[in-house]
């Protein structure tokens, strides 16, 4: 078992990155509207921001309400009940009793990549879903160490805080995009033609453009410290960093990808089928395999809690 105080220090420095995360999402926000600002001048700017904001909370926060229904939906998964898979619902209430949360609803996903996932907008409402894939080639401990994270996921509310960077970065996108067109399409003349500092135009025009790709690597960032987040809270669950190593590395091994494979929901699995040579780290929804693994093997080499 794990030293308890490794595990403490990751989550610690995990949710600290995520809170600074999220606090320069919202410093971007706030420069894309003083940019806005120093562009158009405070009229176009105040009928907009609210607009773009309105836009991208009816749109995230209406998933986030339904998060489960709708990926059920996406993912092609299924709910189950205890009779058809009696094994798998005794490993998730072990979980449960550990965690102290309410037992989540539970579905198969028929595909021959091992992956999982955990959604809901809260844990009474949450649901952890497995391909059947992974319940063929993971043994008792390393599904446990499955379980413990995707139950991480929920109690750690991953889907709120994936809300809120969602809701910030598509409002920063909006705001942009239509401020950039705006520029494109001549607003904003008059603007430019008094007697305004043409470098800080330079700027805010630069800001505006940016802003939309800035923000989408500070989702993903969010994203990756909540995956490693997950890995540590699981640790505290099992107090068995071994499984969850081993899950890993069983997924490493595996080069199939789930089938459904979309933007939307890549990031909720334990492994993206996005993430591979092809996307660059700074925007992949998960931190390496490798590095996940090996921060679990460091714990494992400190021994047993005290």
């Amino acid at each position: 078992m794990a030293s308890s105080s490794n595990f403490r220090q990751q989550q610690s420095a995990n949710k600290g990155k995520t809170y600074f995360l999220l606090a320069s999402m919202g410093l971007l926000t706030g420069l894309v509207a003083f940019a806005a600002l120093t562009y158009f001048g405070s009229g176009t700017t105040t009928a907009v921001v609210p607009i773009a904001v309105g836009i991208a909370l009816v749109g995230v926060w209406g998933s986030y309400y339904g998060s489960d229904k709708l990926v059920l939906t996406m993912t092609g998964a299924k709910l189950i009940q205890r009779e058809d898979a009696p094994q798998l619902f005794n490993m998730i209430e072990e979980v449960v009793i550990a965690s102290g949360l309410p037992m989540p609803k539970v579905a198969i996903v028929q595909d021959d990549a091992p992956n999982a996932f955990a959604t809901g907008r809260d844990p009474e409402h949450a649901l952890i879903a497995f391909t059947t894939r992974i319940l063929e080639v993971m043994d008792r401990d390393e599904l446990q160490g499955v379980i413990a994270h995707e139950m991480s996921h929920v109690a750690n509310r991953d889907t709120l805080v994936s809300a809120v960077a969602a809701t910030t970065a598509g409002a920063i996108a909006i705001l942009s995009d239509f401020l950039t067109r705006m520029i494109w399409f001549g607003g904003g003349r008059d603007r430019r033609d008094n007697n305004q500092n043409p470098v800080a135009l330079i700027i805010s025009l630069a800001v505006l453009i940016l802003a939309p790709i800035a923000a989408v690597l500070l989702k993903s960032a969010i994203s990756r410290k909540r995956e490693s987040l997950a890995d540590a809270t699981a640790v505290q669950f099992t107090r068995n960093p071994a499984g969850l190593r081993k899950a890993l590395e069983v997924l490493a091994s595996d080069t199939t990808v789930v089938r459904q494979k979309s933007n939307a929901v890549a990031h909720i699995w334990i492994e993206s089928p996005l993430d591979g040579k092809s996307v660059s780290k700074l925007f992949s929804t998960h931190p390496p395999i490798e590095e996940r693994i090996a921060t679990l093997r460091a714990m494992e080499s400190l021994g047993p809690a005290q």
